[in-house]
């Protein structure tokens, strides 16, 4: 190997910055990426749940989302900045506040969370998979399914189960190792796919009953006590939740917005997340009222309204509506697991191995491992409190964004050299201590202090939803303080 080789050796196809022809990306991109993010079945039921949990206080949900929306605005514009001007991933842009080996591991705890959740969306995916399998089969002879081959569990699925997750996993491993601009594409039909779906879902309710409906809709908007002291705590309850929501691809907005043309258009784009959560939002509530409508139960008991897609699907007693349902799901499950998933755990699993691994190389590791946990979802890990693990990996995302935005703004004043980012030269700026910059560790670590801490804490757990907030704000300042010294 050359020196000049071995010097690059960080260098990568997929990882290099980004050509700025390449950089082709509007704010009409971003509101497609924007859109899929909020697509998905868990948004659905975590935004409809909360008009459920606050009594159908519109208003107080509306501008509880409104606020955490305009956070999210405002940090994936400071994340957003630096990939966009230098075309680097987020794993790549960490290099330069934690050196090049801090950034292959700590960028590798982003890559496990994504695998994980990936494998977690792909078995929730291969649900729907199920159900079109079933429906097909009951159309052909419904005793088919009453054969000993289909009864036959392994790991909790039978036969079918099985065979919708291995083409959940397949298909998914296939499109999005294609790449970056069929990527996009994918983000572009899938928003305009959803929101179609969405409004169709939404008219199928309203024409069933007009009068009804309209009545439920117009009830829900209670102006009574909008302004009250009591509303203060749930507004801010609600921002939190829903920035939490958002809080893990924020971290890694940078491997999207990389190829934005300019500024103008990254702002113009994240500025679209607002009207996107905030139409998403209406939908939901008025999907999931107007089903209860539907339904004749008619908000006799709160507790009793369903706010799961897949739940209120299977109450429609038509085969049609519930097929294309199905498909309207499907879509919006593989777009948000592309880039809230897949795409983030590429890249940061490329860094880790840059002279090995490529798009498609990562894409089978990850499919493959994806399958690992989908497969053992439902028999094991669901039953063992993995998910509390997973939450503390993830409160390491909060201090890393910290570290980043304190190292690119306030301390190399929004200037980088792309050489230096590529180079394991033990002169390069970025080599630091044998490729660790211990100030940048350090500052990780505490803030990972603070924001684990509201994990396993028990006295502290009623500040969970703000543990990314915190950990970000503990992990900027200690970064700051440090390499001022």
């Amino acid at each position: 190997m050359s020196r000049k080789k071995a010097k690059y050796s960080l260098s990568n196809w997929d990882l290099v910055s980004v050509n700025p022809s390449y950089k082709v990306w509007n704010w009409k991109d971003l509101f497609s990426f924007w859109a899929v993010n909020i697509q998905s079945v868990i948004a659905f039921s975590l935004i409809a749940s909360l008009y459920i949990v606050y009594n159908l206080n519109t208003f107080v949900v509306f501008f509880g989302t409104l606020i955490g929306s305009l956070l999210v605005y405002f940090f994936a514009n400071l994340i957003g900045k630096p990939s966009q001007k230098y075309g680097i991933p987020f794993a790549v842009l960490l290099r330069t506040s934690l050196g090049h080996k801090g950034a292959q591991y700590f960028g590798f705890l982003r890559c496990l969370v994504g695998i994980f959740m990936f494998g977690i969306q792909t078995y929730f995916l291969s649900k729907s998979f199920t159900y079109l399998i079933r429906i097909s089969l009951f159309s052909i002879d419904s005793s088919i399914l009453e054969n000993n081959i289909f009864l036959v569990f392994i790991l909790g699925l039978n036969i079918i189960d099985w065979a919708s997750i291995i083409i959940a996993i397949l298909f998914q491993s296939f499109l999005f190792s294609i790449g970056i601009n069929f990527n996009k594409k994918i983000i572009n039909y899938s928003a305009i796919i959803v929101y179609s779906g969405i409004l169709f879902f939404f008219f199928v309710i309203l024409l069933n009953d007009v009068k009804i409906t309209s009545k439920a809709f117009v009830e829900i908007f209670n102006y009574k006590n909008l302004i009250d002291k009591n509303n203060i705590w749930p507004v801010i309850t609600i921002a939190g939740t829903v920035f939490a929501y958002f809080s893990i691809i924020l971290v890694n907005f940078g491997d999207f917005s990389r190829y934005v043309k300019n500024e103008k258009e990254l702002k113009r784009g994240n500025l679209s997340l607002i009207l996107n959560l905030i139409v998403f939002s209406f939908f939901s509530v008025f999907i999931v009222i107007g089903s209860d409508v539907f339904l004749n139960l008619k908000f006799l008991d709160l507790n009793s309204i369903l706010t799961s897609p897949n739940d209120i699907i299977g109450k429609f007693d038509n085969l049609t509506i519930t097929i294309i349902a199905l498909l309207f799901i499907i879509v919006a499950s593989i777009s948000t697991n592309l880039v809230s998933n897949f795409i983030p755990s590429q890249y940061s699993l490329i860094n880790f191995i840059p002279s090995k691994l490529n798009l498609k190389s990562s894409s089978f590791i990850i499919g493959l491992l994806g399958f690992v946990v989908s497969i053992f979802w439902l028999s094991l890990i669901s039953q063992i409190g993995i998910l509390s693990f997973v939450d503390t990996f993830a409160a390491f995302f909060g201090p890393l964004f910290g570290v980043i935005i304190a190292d690119y703004y306030l301390i190399k004043n929004k200037e980088l050299s792309n050489n230096d980012i590529y180079s394991v030269d033990g002169e390069g700026l970025y080599f630091y201590s044998g490729g660790w910059h211990i100030k940048g560790v350090y500052s990780l670590f505490i803030g990972f202090i603070f924001s684990s801490s509201t994990i396993w804490n028990v006295n502290l757990m009623f500040l969970q939803t703000y543990s990314w907030i915190i950990g970000a704000s503990v992990g900027f300042a200690m970064h700051y303080l440090l390499s001022e010294k």
